[in-house]
């Protein structure tokens, strides 16, 4: 710290600062010291003196704007430049010099949690359902109504596709609109749960619909009852392909993750995530009616299609009545990831927690006090020790006093410097020893008369 200040209160404020502490190895010293210090016999300046004085250097009172000059000159030439430290001792860095962008980043770093938040909403959907729909057609049908392919190609819609479309939503002003995160809210909130498991259950109803009773509503030949190497039948086909479509329009709802009703708002904003929008279908469309064999897939009619689009685009109207059933109706949900709230703890429990807390208190108290005593003790012990060997003891306040005023306290201190070199200690004081009293004489007693 370098101030104009007197080094008494340059000092007291450098301690409230913590910059420095009682005890601690450094310099507290004046514009003029450090002057003389840094000079050489033709009042030159040396870098070897100043070299030798600013690692230790904490307060520079008294100072003019020649000596911070030659503070800070001293240490650049050592290659220590103000910006580094500064950089490395801050949590925020303005690389344009402009406040503005602090607003900017708040606003981008709520956007980068809400994408995460997007991708898993949609990526746990998805892998609730496909688990369940493989496991339990496995089970039942001993074979998996999705095959390997398919499931890669599933993966590849999961993870590198929608990681692209849900994580490049662009920033806008409602973000910093809604109160901050909390450091404890949890990733997966409670809304969020409830479009994940709403989704899962139109999907995983619709699927099973299509697995055991879709033969029947297209009047076609059923695949569960096909040899294990079969060629592709209609009826997986289409289990297959509502089953990625329903993904597709299910990762437009996945855009919001607030309850927000209209999940169109500024798609048009994002052109990667129209594009790899219409780019997974139209691949959709190349897997069906050309994959073949490799796909498991075999060629479907217009009404086919038809049918599977509108059972994908059934995952929009199913996300508004989602949306529509309020989070706290949902009992199950309220505690998930949550702690339960004040009003919701039951009286006797919250007796309990106070006298726990009230223990603590009375606890960390004790260990104030214990410590307190301890510390007096051995002070006590060393004034005692210090008395038999006759050494002057040097008064000091206690720690208390020192935390409720520690102007007065660093005033009272003597300024201890601790040395650079041999040449500035301080000359030897003549200290006069006088010697002790004969042990012969004894001083006349006065006398006392009645």
């Amino acid at each position: 710290m370098v101030t104009g200040d007197n080094i008494s209160t340059a000092r007291a404020i450098a301690t409230k600062c913590g910059i420095i502490y009682p005890g601690g190895d450094f310099l507290c010293m004046e514009g003029n010291e450090f002057n003389k210090r840094i000079r050489n016999e033709l009042g030159e300046i040396e870098q070897e003196r100043i070299d030798l004085i600013w690692p230790k250097l904490r307060v520079l009172a008294r100072s003019s704007p020649t000596d911070k000059h030659t503070l800070v000159k001293g240490i650049y030439i050592q290659g220590i430049a103000g910006t580094d430290v500064a950089k490395e001792a801050s949590d925020i860095i303005l690389t344009d010099d402009n406040f503005s962008s602090i607003v900017k980043a708040v606003m981008w770093g709520r956007n980068v949690y809400d994408s995460i938040s997007k991708f898993l909403q949609f990526q746990l959907t998805v892998n609730v359902v496909a688990v369940i729909v493989a496991f339990t057609g496995a089970c039942i049908t001993q074979d998996s109504p999705l095959k390997a392919v398919q499931m890669l190609w599933v993966n590849l819609i999961m993870d590198t596709l929608a990681s692209l479309a849900l994580a490049t939503e662009p920033p806008t002003e409602t973000l910093l609109l809604r109160e901050p995160y909390g450091r404890e809210k949890p990733l997966i909130s409670r809304t969020m749960m409830k479009n994940i498991l709403g989704h899962a259950v139109y999907q995983l109803t619709v699927i099973f619909t299509l697995l055991f009773a879709g033969e029947k509503i297209f009047q076609i030949d059923s695949g569960r009852y096909a040899p294990l190497h079969a060629p592709p039948s209609v009826h997986y086909t289409i289990v297959f392909n509502t089953f990625v479509l329903m993904q597709i329009f299910n990762e437009i709802n996945a855009r919001k993750i607030h309850g927000e009703r209209n999940v169109f708002e500024g798609i048009h904003k994002n052109p990667i995530f129209c594009s790899i929008l219409v780019g997974t279908f139209v691949l959709q469309i190349l897997i069906v009616e050309f994959g073949g064999a490799p796909f498991s897939c075999v060629p479907l009619r217009l009404k086919h299609w038809l049918c599977c689009i509108l059972l994908g685009a059934g995952s929009l109207l199913w996300g508004q009545v989602v949306s529509s059933i309020p989070t706290r109706c949902v009992k199950f949900l309220m505690t998930a990831g949550h702690g339960r709230r004040q009003e919701e703890i039951p009286e006797e429990e919250l007796k309990d927690v106070d006298e726990i807390d009230h223990a603590e208190m009375e606890m960390k108290r004790s260990q104030v006090l214990w410590c307190r005593s301890v510390a007096r003790i051995v002070s006590q012990i060393r004034a005692v020790n210090a008395s038999r060997d006759g050494v002057t003891l040097e008064v000091r306040s206690s720690f208390d006093s020192f935390m409720s005023d520690p102007e007065s306290f660093m005033e009272d201190l003597a300024p201890e410097l601790p040395l650079i070199d041999e040449a500035d200690a301080p000359a030897k004081r003549n200290v006069v020893v006088l010697p002790p009293p004969p042990e012969e004489y004894c001083p006349p007693l006065p006398e006392v008369t009645a």
